[in-house]
């Protein structure tokens, strides 16, 4: 109730699930959300798919529970711009959250259990009901299409490189990388930001790639709309950066290499809702 509940931006119109939305795999349609305030965050809304088993939240790994991580949005002047204190007073007696409080965690309505609230719905999210799913972990050998299993088989081999980073259940080393998307000393600093170490500038946590389909557009900026161009960019080997990953070089697919490698991209997404509270 809480995520979608509007009044954590205080009655503005912008809830978790605005810029989080359940049918595009819990992200946003456009580069960058629009927050309570009218103006737009900095970074691409990414995926909640899977937050559960993330190691470090947000793009940059900012933040290292989803306790810590929920009141990120809240309190941002561009997102929520909200106070923390008049939420709280705000909902504390109003039903039904006075008696769910009490339910779920033995104590009035406050900063704890809302924290704690929103991130255990969070952690409902749950990735991996796909047809690559079926044909990975299941057997299921009909799961794919010709055309799927040669784009796997680009994606997992030399010739894509792509499980290099995007690797495990998951499909992400939850690792920060530069991919060379921009030469721009004075943009986002990405994980620079956290560490202080001028050697992390321009690094971003590796996405899960479930649900690629539904979460467009695509990088932390949300600079790339199609699926195209993000092939694309990794088949060139990215712009020239000093910080850019090693792993970054051009992999020279074919035109009908890129079209399997993208069928099979199509392929993670999940056939039921990654919503399944009741």
């Amino acid at each position: 109730m809480l995520f979608f509940d509007e009044r954590l931006s205080l009655g503005r119109g912008v809830s978790c699930a605005s810029c989080h939305q359940p049918d595009r795999a819990f992200s946003d349609t456009v580069a960058l959300s629009q927050g309570a305030g009218g103006g737009k965050g900095s970074r691409n809304a990414p995926t909640l798919a899977n937050v559960a088993y993330h190691p470090l939240l947000m793009r940059d790994g900012g933040a290292p529970t989803l306790e810590q991580q929920v009141l990120v949005p809240l309190m941002d002047s561009m997102e929520m711009d909200a106070d923390i204190g008049v939420i709280v007073s705000m909902l504390k007696d109003l039903q039904p959250y006075r008696s769910l409080s009490g339910a779920a965690y033995g104590r009035p309505f406050d900063i704890y259990v809302l924290t704690r609230a929103l991130a255990s719905y969070e952690r409902t999210l749950i990735s991996g009901y796909s047809r690559f799913d079926r044909y990975r972990y299941s057997a299921d050998t009909t799961a794919l299409n010709e055309q799927e299993r040669r784009g796997w088989a680009i994606f997992s081999g030399d010739r894509g490189k792509c499980a290099a980073c995007h690797g495990g259940f998951d499909l992400s080393d939850h690792q920060f990388h530069n991919v060379g998307i921009h030469v721009d000393q004075h943009g986002d600093p990405g994980r620079q930001r956290i560490t202080l170490d001028p050697a992390d500038r321009g690094k971003f946590k590796t996405p899960t790639l479930r649900n690629i389909a539904l979460t467009a557009p695509y990088m932390h900026d949300g600079s790339m709309a199609t699926l195209e161009q993000v092939i694309d960019h990794f088949n060139t080997g990215g712009t020239q950066d000093p910080n850019k990953d090693q792993l970054m070089v051009p992999l020279q697919l074919t035109p009908g290499e890129k079209q399997e490698l993208i069928a099979f991209l199509r392929s993670l997404t999940d056939e039921r809702s990654l919503d399944q509270v009741e």
